[in-house]
């Protein structure tokens, strides 16, 4: 299952000085951290990604449900498209 998830994205931010919907941009937890969380038990996690409001600059870490391809402002799905990776 493929997940693809825009690079700024309208929703609430919970910062002191906000507490409103902004536009956010969106990281992806970086590779390094990553594969240190990957070693060693607790088998596979799910790709974690951050959102930053533009306004407050407030910072939220949520986790996307398992999913084994993860893409950040890929191209939108199309109708009778195959989709390449």
């Amino acid at each position: 299952m493929m997940v693809n998830v825009p690079k700024q994205r309208r929703t609430f931010c919970r910062g002191k000085k906000c507490k409103k919907h902004a536009v956010h941009k969106v990281t992806q937890y970086r590779a390094v951290r990553y594969d240190r969380k990957q070693s060693g038990y607790g088998g596979q996690s799910k790709p974690v990604f951050r959102k930053k409001c533009t306004e407050c600059k407030y910072r939220k870490q949520l986790p996307i449900k398992r999913c084994k391809h993860f893409e950040l402002g890929g191209d939108k799905k199309r109708k009778g498209h195959m989709v390449m990776f």
